[in-house]
């Protein structure tokens, strides 16, 4: 009984709601509205110009996940209160900022997971966790029973050195920690997709978007267990302890995130480029501050740590040029008019879709074979992410058409034996050279 009557006492909501008249509650009511209003204006134009293509999509946005509506209203409201005395001690308006403020922080959360974490469903149980977790501490607010929980979390208590540390302090720092991260990646990322999106160099921009993503974290870190109390520099501490860590036993990590901001600034390799790096070949899709991620033709992808990409040698294909330049060998019989040959393979690889026109395919004898004369021919195709077997394959059926409806034969193995004067061959000789 005696809590239930301290709740109802001690209860922001009630006590708002009693202490007014309702004249003046439909007042404030009625300036709570216009500031909604006003955010949902803004927020729909915001959703209008940068998302959506129509204004019911820009409203729908707006009202079902945008930012801008809990923002916006949040600091209409908070100047709304400045315009006079009585608005500013406005229990009702206090208490219209900590829940446009909570729904502010899981907009935001909601936002940062979706474009920060890759597994959907992660996301959304992240989103769903800061939203029961805000929602129960607001309702605790606003019924009166924050200061009896903080009472009891403030009972238990730990003594480290002369610093005394209660489940309260932890709760509060755990929170602030967590609220200050949250803020940390929404404006993180926000910055990383404009970056990625401008027409910068890829390198430098995922270079800027890295160092902007661990400076926001650092500053929001600090700024949190400033908040918390703690004495920053009991850091200097830690800081010394990781310097020695990564000289002893973290060295080739270090190492690796040292190269890959060294690949990314001096551009030695870059998005796109095809590489081949010992037996393994292919495209280079995103370069991490610790490994490579380099997928080949056929699907598989290599993660390859960025000391290696600097320390070993690399044949990056596409370094100046992203053109790449392949060959196949075709053989004829020796009685064939090779300049008639040579004409009729160039054209017929042209006509190949993948193959380039400039520069164009070419032909020559590169081979006076045991069976036939060996014609190397060779292209240039422009997309190598997309496979070199296909083409190939392309090639050397246009080339086995055009030889085929030019009647020119493409000589297969044979073998000429020779007996001495008067010697007779074996039978099971006689028998394989008469064809029986």
């Amino acid at each position: 009984m005696k809590h239930a009557l301290a709740l109802r006492h001690g209860s922001p909501l009630l006590q708002a709601i009693e202490h007014h008249s309702w004249a003046l509650l439909r007042w404030h009511l009625l300036i709570v509205a216009g500031t909604l209003l006003l955010g949902l204006l803004v927020g729909t134009a915001l959703e209008r110009g940068f998302s959506a293509s129509s204004w019911r999509g820009a409203l729908r946005a707006a009202l079902g996940h945008g930012v801008a509506l809990p923002l916006v209203s949040l600091l209409a409201l908070q100047l709304s209160r400045h315009a006079s005395w009585a608005l500013l001690h406005a229990e009702i308006l206090q208490l219209m900022l900590a829940v446009l403020g909570v729904w502010l922080l899981t907009r935001v959360a909601a936002r940062a997971a979706q474009r920060s974490l890759r597994d959907p469903d992660l996301a959304r149980w992240l989103t769903w966790g800061v939203r029961l977790f805000a929602g129960i501490g607001l309702l605790l607010y606003l019924s009166g029973a924050l200061p009896l929980i903080k009472e009891a979390l403030d009972a238990v208590s730990v003594h480290i050195g002369r610093q005394r540390l209660t489940a309260w302090t932890l709760l509060r720092g755990v929170t602030s920690v967590a609220v200050t991260l949250v803020l940390a990646l929404w404006v993180s990322s926000l910055i990383e997709s404009r970056l990625l999106a401008s027409p910068l160099d890829i390198n430098l921009r995922l270079v800027v978007s890295r160092l902007v993503r661990a400076g926001v974290f650092t500053v929001a870190l600090l700024t949190a267990l400033q908040m918390v109390g703690i004495d920053l520099t009991v850091l200097s501490v830690f800081g010394g302890a990781l310097g020695v860590g990564l000289g002893l036993g973290l060295q080739r990590i270090a190492a690796n995130y040292v190269s890959g901001f060294v690949i990314l600034l001096e551009r030695s390799v870059r998005v796109g480029d095809n590489v081949r790096l010992e037996s393994f070949q292919g495209r280079i899709q995103d370069i991490k501050t610790r490994y490579t991620v380099v997928r080949s033709a056929g699907g598989t992808e290599s993660i390859v740590p960025n000391e290696m990409l600097i320390s070993n040698r690399i044949e990056n294909l596409s370094y100046t040029d992203p053109n790449v330049w392949l060959s196949t060998t075709v053989s004829v019989a020796y009685d064939t008019d090779l300049d008639q040959v040579l004409g009729l393979l160039v054209g017929a690889t042209a006509a190949v879709p993948r193959v380039l026109a400039q520069p164009g395919p070419s032909a020559v004898l590169s081979n006076f074979g045991a069976d036939g004369l060996e014609i190397t021919v060779g292209f240039w195709i422009a997309d190598p992410e997309n496979g070199t077997l296909g083409v190939r394959g392309a090639v050397n059926l246009a080339l086995w058409r055009a030889l085929r409806d030019a009647g020119i034969e493409i000589p297969f193995p044979q073998r000429v034996l020779h007996w001495a004067a008067g010697a007779e061959p074996a039978a099971e000789v006689s028998h394989l050279a008469s064809g029986a």
